[in-house]
């Protein structure tokens, strides 16, 4: 049997409509139709940038909407996610300390578009980086010229495709860091996605480090 053909137009409506529905408007103070027309100018983009690229699958899509915390804060976004025919909530590991999620900031790297929202195209959660520290990990990455996801563009990934965090299969954001040696994760906890960090230089059998396309593209 033939895959299913992908489109990228219906792929960014049902993105879209996955965010309306888990009440991203509400948290954004915004009507849907508000929140809507919001991305809106985003999906001809999400079809000329995401041409060429295969159908979704658990290990790689190829583009995320992206809504950022100048929106919507991580904290009211993670318990939004979930694992794949599960319900319990996506939550915060507790070595975070008060006010840290809010240092933890795009790497110089990236060139994350300012706003609300925006697209990341060719996202992989990074199979082929498990058990590699975030520091090897990102040898691999940039030669094949792509970088790392950040903490808004993980949520992004479970929100919208909760499959691909599983088990063994779970990864960093080495996109965000805060000036130490800590790299934010999401990993499996207690049947449930879980934001946690780990060192710059350990590796885990369990832990790749998520990537993508450099290019980002902003609302207009």
């Amino acid at each position: 049997m033939e895959a299913p053909l992908f489109d990228a137009a219906t792929e960014f409506d049902n993105q879209l409509d996955r965010l309306v529905e888990l009440g991203y408007p509400t948290l954004a103070d915004r009507t849907e139709d508000s929140f809507r027309e919001l991305v809106a100018p985003l999906r001809a983009a999400a079809v000329s940038g995401s041409a060429g690229l295969p159908a979704p699958t658990e290990a790689r899509v190829p583009f995320l909407l992206v809504i950022t915390r100048e929106l919507i804060a991580v904290e009211e976004r993670l318990p939004l996610t979930t694992l794949a025919g599960r319900s319990k909530p996506g939550f915060l590991d507790r070595h975070y300390a008060d006010g840290d999620l809010a240092r933890f900031d795009p790497i110089k790297e990236l060139e994350v578009p300012a706003g609300p929202a925006y697209l990341l195209f060719d996202v992989d959660r990074g199979e082929e980086t498990l058990n590699l520290a975030p520091a090897a990990a990102m040898e691999v990455i940039t030669a094949q010229d792509r970088l790392p996801l950040t903490i808004d563009e993980g949520i992004a990934l479970v929100t919208v495709y909760p499959a691909a965090l599983a088990k063994n299969k779970c990864f960093s954001l080495v996109g965000s860091r805060c000036g130490d040696k800590r790299v934010p994760a999401l990993w499996i906890s207690q049947g449930a996605p879980k934001l946690g960090w780990c060192w710059y230089g350990n590796p885990h059998t369990w832990l790749g480090s998520a990537s993508a396309r450099p290019d980002r593209v902003g609302l207009p």
